[in-house]
């Protein structure tokens, strides 16, 4: 039945939005279509009708930050969720606001990731006291059937998908997967901006500090170093770590010579394939998934630990000139990775990066030089080079500069001097 009213619904816009008759559609008949993008062809309105999977959101508070994948709005007093939802992998994300006798401050955003099937719908409930969203009504059949049957009364509350951002969205997660980021999700099930942290030991007396032979509180500082050794050591609360693939601290193999270390040391080849070994042996490609799993959560989850592990990710991959050479649909993955993900942060932004350690220059530049070495696939060099010349006329980088800048500065030490 509510597929037949929305077909009925898109039928008239189809008749309404001909020339010389756009004054006579009604606000009901255009309402389906205008929410949804005024560019959207009725035909795609009306797969993603049949197809498109629902979030059906209760009880969020007014004025609450909520978006999905591209696009956040805040929540007005009519808001149930959203409708339409293409298939495939979202980032649902939200902000709790304090009332506005309270400041209306926004609070820390939290997200997940969703593997939507086609027609599936997902409901959740408000939960007050944790400001979060709690989707264990989506585990009731009978109450997700009840709502399933009463869709067409919830429609007019039921925000469109915004389609108009769904070229970009999956050109940031193409190369993700259900698998990958399940994986690498908190198994809290939440991406938070904010860690959540705890004391790593509970001294809540002044005896537990005495056991574990720290300085009373009950006694005046009388230094600055004395005060801060006196403040709880902190840790991330368990189970709302991002779960990232650990990238090997030791970038050659056991028993390894000095020449192989400092070989190992300049192409990390022999880390990167460790990596791959231990987290994703059997597909490689998903590495490819992880960077963008890492680059959405900082990008719209604003999650810096993500950027973090990103860089860490990018730079193993770029510096490793032997495996680029054998591992040819890899490296050109990571071009088409690195294109759009690069598309999407403001030039700007990387002025202060380069700025301070002249990170993506330098790590881009080892890149561009394994690329056009000896032994890489020609269809690389050439896709290297389109690249290289693309990101000189955004960026105005400059990668065929010296890095003498860079390079290790060697000290001597004073006489008697040694080091450990």
């Amino acid at each position: 039945m509510y597929l037949a009213n929305q077909r009925r619904r898109l039928y008239k816009l189809k008749v309404f939005s001909r020339p010389g008759n756009t004054s006579s559609r009604t606000e009901t008949e255009v309402n389906l279509l205008d929410m949804a993008g005024a560019d959207m062809d009725p035909e795609v309105a009306l797969g993603l009708l049949e197809e498109g999977a629902n979030l059906v959101l209760l009880g969020v508070p007014e004025g609450t930050e909520l978006g999905i994948d591209y696009k956040s709005w805040q929540v007005g007093p009519r808001f149930r969720g959203v409708k339409m939802i293409p298939p495939g992998i979202h980032f649902l994300y939200y902000s709790s606001v304090s009332s506005r006798s309270s400041g209306g401050e926004i609070g820390p955003r939290k997200g997940l990731f969703l593997s939507l099937k086609p027609r599936e719908l997902i409901l959740a409930h408000w939960d007050k006291k944790e400001e979060d969203l709690d989707f264990s009504a989506s585990e009731n059949l009978e109450e997700v059937s009840r709502v399933k049957a009463g869709l067409c009364d919830l429609d007019s509350y039921l925000g469109p998908y915004p389609y108009e951002t769904l070229r970009k969205w999956v050109s940031l997660t193409d190369k993700l997967n259900q698998e990958v980021a399940a994986a690498l999700q908190p198994l809290s099930g939440r991406v938070c901006a904010f860690s959540d942290v705890v004391p790593e030991l509970q001294l809540t007396h002044t005896k537990d500090r005495v056991e574990q032979n720290l300085p009373r509180n009950d006694t005046q500082c009388q230094t600055m170093k004395e005060g801060l050794d006196r403040l709880p050591r902190m840790k991330q609360r368990e189970g709302t770590e991002l779960r990232f693939s650990q990238i090997p601290k030791q970038t050659y193999p056991a028993g390894a010579t000095p020449a192989q270390i400092t070989q190992c040391s300049m192409d990390l080849s022999y880390a990167l394939s460790c990596l791959l070994e231990n987290h994703h042996k059997e597909h490689p490609l998903n590495v490819l998934g992880e960077l963008q799993f890492a680059f959405v959560c900082f990008l719209i989850g604003n999650v810096y630990e993500a950027f973090e592990h990103w860089k860490c990710l990018l730079a193993l991959l770029c510096k490793s000139e032997e495996a680029m050479k054998e591992r040819k649909d890899l490296y050109l993955g990571l071009i088409t990775v690195l294109y759009h993900q690069l598309g999407e942060v403001p030039p700007d932004f990387f002025v202060d990066i380069v700025s301070q350690n002249n990170f993506l220059t330098s790590t881009l530049q080892d890149f561009f030089q394994f690329a056009g070495g000896p032994g890489v696939d020609k269809a690389l060099r050439k896709r290297a080079e389109k690249f290289k010349a693309h990101l000189t006329k955004k960026f105005r980088w400059d990668f065929d500069a010296d890095l003498d800048d860079c390079a290790p500065v060697v000290v001597e030490l004073p006489e008697g001097v040694t080091l450990d």
